[in-house]
């Protein structure tokens, strides 16, 4: 009898809840099922499910859809340039126009001066890169000890092998022996830089590569950095030539109301990964961007040079480069990261009135156009996430029992307050059940 024969014929299993052949991502998957609204079509910062309700994406997608659903040109530029060249690699001799501009294009954009670019498929690739390029830097510099990554409390990092591994958040680590599947990770106390000093101390800095730090942290709660935060961490860094790398991945493209978070908070890293805002969800694309020291001795022209043996078949892909680069085409002709600081201004000021609720509301974040609602315990985020479903807004259950606040820079004030209102609503109307 097989696995399956037995759980099938077993009286004592639970009943196997069957579905879509799909997979969902991130779930208790039977408490999804039969549950699920399926999105068919978006426009601006509304999306519609199949049986025609109409939803404000307050989160953005997954805090991506920075210039809104569906904008015409971005989907005229991907026609065009499938129609010339879906894509080419840039292995070797081999490399694509479009991956080049738009290399030169985020280079000129970047916090670090002559930057080199890597691109690939997504954030969690580019922390890959990223780790994986700092431990290099090291082996190259005859340093091989420092291989150790250091991370913060509730951080995320994405899902690959080696966000898995420095994840502050223990529940994505669990279950898969972290330690053995990316050895020699660590992490450290949220807002507290003795702390960092500490465990520098106690690792010794000649085992250390890397600390790897969200300017702002999202899926820990949208946790804002406390005053002269970052600035502590990079001098950490720099005190004992450990490597920063700061994953602008849901900060990058102006959400935190600069272009990179590391403008607003005065940091300079060594590597900066991106990817969601680069192309507003409409192809998938991340990447690095790298510091001259670390880039340099890869171009030196000598039979010794070393060679960065990563690469991935996607990098540079030609249609997600096109689409990125008309997304920020857009960006900077509509005034979009300005406008982030505008909302901001809205922003607070809604939920200051939310916060002004005690005992139901314990604490209210902002930093951008990025809010955190953290509740009571006699309120569940998962359940005011759901009510706020049929109120036609779209929230998420974060870390902490907290509500993810991140819609599209193309929100209008009254859109803004209207959704911290229906917040307001779902929490009154749950508290008088």
């Amino acid at each position: 009898m097989t696995l399956t024969d037995h759980i099938a014929t077993d009286d004592s299993a639970r009943s196997i809840i069957d579905g879509p052949a799909l997979w969902p991502a991130q779930a208790h998957t039977p408490s999804v099922l039969g549950r699920q609204l399926v999105i068919d079509r978006g426009v601006g910062s509304y999306v519609f499910t199949t049986d025609g309700q109409k939803l404000f994406d307050g989160t953005a997608g997954l805090w991506h859809a920075n210039i809104g659903h569906a904008h015409p040109e971005l989907a005229q530029v991907a026609f065009d340039q499938m129609r010339r060249l879906e894509t080419y690699h840039i292995f070797a001799r081999f490399t694509n126009d479009k991956a080049l501009a738009l290399g030169e294009r985020l280079a000129a954009l970047s916090p670090i001066q002559r930057s080199k670019v890597i691109l690939n498929s997504g954030g969690a690739d580019s922390i890959d890169v990223a780790c994986k390029l700092a431990r290099r830097h090291w082996q190259r510099e005859g340093r091989a000890t420092k291989k150790m990554i250091l991370s913060r409390e509730f951080a995320y990092h994405g899902l690959h092998a080696f966000g898995t591994s420095i994840a502050g958040l223990q529940f994505n680590r669990d279950g898969y022996g972290t330690e053995s599947l990316v050895p020699d990770t660590a992490r450290f106390p949220l807002h507290d830089a003795d702390a960092i000093v500490a465990m520098v101390a106690e690792i010794g800095a000649d085992n250390i590569a890397a600390i790897v730090t969200e300017p702002v942290q999202g899926t820990g709660g949208v946790n804002p950095p406390t005053p002269g935060y970052l600035e502590a961490v990079e001098k950490i860094c720099r005190d004992n030539d450990i490597l920063l790398i700061l994953d602008e991945v849901i900060t990058g493209f102006g959400r935190t109301g600069t272009m990179f978070a590391a403008e607003r908070y005065g940091v300079t890293p060594d590597l900066l990964t991106f990817a969601k805002g680069v192309t507003s969800g409409y192809a998938p694309l991340g990447g690095v961007l790298v510091s001259p020291h670390i880039w340099e001795p890869f171009y030196v022209d000598s039979p010794d040079t070393p060679i960065f043996r990563h690469g991935a078949t996607y990098a540079g892909h030609a249609t997600a480069s096109a689409v990125a680069l008309a997304n920020l085409d857009i960006i900077e002709r509509d005034g979009l990261v300005e406008r982030v600081t505008e909302l901001e201004v809205v922003l607070r000021n809604a939920l200051d009135g939310l916060n002004a609720r005690q005992g139901e509301v314990i604490d209210v974040r902002v930093g951008g156009l990025l809010g955190g609602i953290t509740l009571s315990e006699n309120l569940s985020a998962e359940s005011i996430a759901d009510d706020l479903i049929d109120l036609g807004y779209i929230s998420r259950p974060l870390r902490g029992n907290s509500l993810q606040i991140s819609p599209p820079f193309i929100v209008s004030d009254d859109e803004l307050k209207g959704y911290i209102d229906a917040i307001e609503t779902a929490i009154t109307d749950r508290v008088n059940r």
